[in-house]
C-alpha cells in the first residue's frame, strides 16, 4: 500500500526545489562620466580661464585703488579654472563604494556594489571661491568685520561638511553631514540676506538695489547648488548619472562666477561712487617699520 504523505514529502524534498543559477547583485555597477562629462569639463575650463583673463585686464584698466573687486572676482574665476583643469584630466576625482543590501526572504541577502566618481575637485574649489564670492558681496553691502567673518566661517564648514558626506558610505550619517550643510547655509543667508540688506540700505540708493539684485541671484544659485538641490540627488541619493551631475554644476558655476563677476564688475564700474581704497592696499607699508635693504650699518 502507497503512502500518500511518503510521497508527497518524497517529491516535495529541498533537493527538488530549483536554485538561482546566478547571484543577482554580483556583478559591480560603475557610475563613471563619460565622453560627454569631460567635453563638458573641458569646456568650463575654457570658458573660466577666459573670464579670468578678462577680469585682469577690467583691472588693469582701472587705479589700483579700485581694483579690489576686480582682483578677488579675478581670483574666484583663476580658482575655479585650476580646479576644472584638474577634473578635465582625471586628477581631481576619487571613487566612493556603496554597497546596497537586498533582503530575500527565502535566499540569502544580496548586495549590490556601485563605484561612483566624486569629483573631490571642486569642493577644493568651493571652498576658496565661495569665501571670496561672498566677500565680494559684504564689501559691495558694507558690512562689518564680525559678519564677514561668521558668513565665511559658516559657508566653509558648509563646504566641508558636503565634501565629508559625499565619502560617506552609511545612509544616516550622509545626511547628518548634509542637515549640517543646510543649517551653516542658513546662516550664511542670515549673514547676506539679512545684515547685508540692512547695511547695503545705509548706502545710496543705486548701491542698495544692486546688491539686492546681484545678491538675491547668488542665493538662488546657491540653493541650487550641491548642500541642496543637486547635492541631494547626485552625490547624496545618486539619481542622476555622473554626466547630469557634471553638466548641472557646470551651469550653477559660470552663472555663479563668472555671469556674476562681469556684472558686478562692469555696474561697479559704473558707480559715479564707486568705493576707494588707500593705505596699505594701495601704497603698501609706511615709511616707518619698512624694510631697508643695502643701507649700512652703523659703526660698520
Amino acid at each position: 500500500m502507497i503512502d500518500p504523505v511518503a510521497e508527497i514529502k518524497k517529491h516535495t524534498s529541498s533537493a527538488s526545489i530549483p536554485m538561482p543559477t546566478v547571484v543577482p547583485g554580483s556583478t559591480p555597477i560603475y557610475q563613471e562620466a563619460s565622453a560627454t562629462g569631460h567635453r563638458a569639463l573641458w569646456a568650463v575650463f575654457v570658458i573660466m580661464l577666459l573670464s579670468s583673463l578678462a577680469f585682469y585686464v577690467m583691472a588693469f584698466r582701472v587705479p589700483v585703488q579700485k581694483r579690489m573687486f576686480h582682483i578677488l572676482t579675478a581670483f574666484i574665476t583663476t580658482f575655479a579654472t585650476l580646479s576644472y583643469y584638474a577634473m578635465a584630466i582625471g586628477d581631481g576625482v576619487g571613487t566612493n563604494k556603496i554597497m546596497i543590501k537586498h533582503s530575500q526572504k527565502h535566499f540569502p541577502d544580496t548586495y549590490d556594489t556601485i563605484y561612483r566618481e566624486v569629483y573631490w575637485a571642486r569642493y577644493v574649489d568651493w571652498s576658496v571661491t565661495t569665501p571670496l564670492l561672498l566677500l565680494d558681496l559684504a564689501l559691495l553691502a558694507g558690512l562689518n568685520g564680525a559678519s564677514i567673518l561668521v558668513a565665511v566661517v559658516a559657508d566653509v564648514i558648509m563646504i566641508l561638511t558636503g565634501l565629508f558626506a559625499a565619502f560617506t558610505v552609511d545612509e544616516s550619517p550622509k545626511w547628518g553631514w548634509y542637515a549640517m550643510a543646510c543649517l551653516a547655509y542658513i546662516v550664511v543667508i542670515y549673514q547676506v540676506a539679512l545684515n547685508g540688506r540692512q547695511t547695503a540700505k545705509a548706502k545710496d540708493n543705486k548701491t542698495a538695489a544692486f546688491f539686492a539684485a546681484i545678491g538675491g541671484f547668488t542665493l538662488i544659485l546657491w540653493t541650487m547648488y550641491p548642500m541642496n538641490s543637486i547635492w541631494g540627488i547626485a552625490d547624496g541619493s545618486r539619481n542622476i548619472s555622473v554626466d547630469g551631475e557634471i553638466i548641472a554644476y557646470a551651469v550653477l558655476d559660470v552663472m555663479a562666477k563668472c555671469v556674476f563677476g562681469f556684472w558686478l564688475l562692469f555696474t561697479h564700474d559704473n558707480f559715479s561712487s564707486s568705493s576707494s581704497i588707500e593705505g596699505f592696499w594701495a601704497n603698501g607699508l609706511g615709511k616707518e617699520g619698512t624694510l631697508r635693504i643695502g643701507d649700512d650699518d652703523e659703526g660698520a
